[in-house]
């Protein structure tokens, strides 16, 4: 199998100009887990929510002689317990013809130097529960799994009832 050295890998902080090429990539995942259906974020979403005066996320695109690799989406997270500034990994993809070559390893020690350069100290993520390739990409990078924890989710119609006044 081919190394990544051996190619000319390239990564860079996504740009508003990049919103169609990251919404393919979160397309990707979602085709990896056949959950395209799933998607509902826009182009326009991205461009509006990821950049700008405010953004809501930050990504990190991969190339590899031109050609989009792969990327690392993330948002700046809080430890109350640690006092501590973080991040969320909400996305990390890799493009298939590229997966074996070290480019999620590379997008992953890239965005947690980033992260550390800006002041973070922990970073965070879920992974789909069906996805055992990621678990063993992460464990593998260093990450534990926290079995004391659990996610909860609260979405659309039941978020819009919480938020509604009473």
């Amino acid at each position: 199998m081919a190394q990544l050295a051996q190619f000319d890998v390239r990564i860079r902080v996504g740009r508003e100009s990049d919103a169609e090429l990251i919404h393919r990539g979160l397309k990707l995942i979602a085709a990896h887990l056949s959950l395209e259906d799933k998607v509902t974020a826009t182009v326009e979403d991205i461009r509006r929510h990821g950049f700008g005066t405010r953004p809501a996320f930050a990504t990190l695109i991969a190339e590899v002689s031109g050609q989009f690799a792969g990327l690392c989406l993330y948002f700046d997270s809080f430890s109350t317990w640690s006092g501590r500034r973080g991040a969320y990994i909400q996305d990390l993809v890799v493009n298939p013809q590229f997966r074996g070559l070290g480019v999620g390893e590379t997008l992953m020690r890239a965005a947690i130097a980033r992260i550390w350069s800006e002041g973070g100290r922990y970073v965070r993520l879920s992974v789909d529960a069906s996805n055992t390739g990621a678990h063993r990409f992460y464990e593998k990078m260093g990450l534990e799994w926290c079995q004391e924890e659990r996610i909860y989710a609260l979405r659309g119609d039941a978020f819009a009832c919480l938020a509604s006044p009473s």
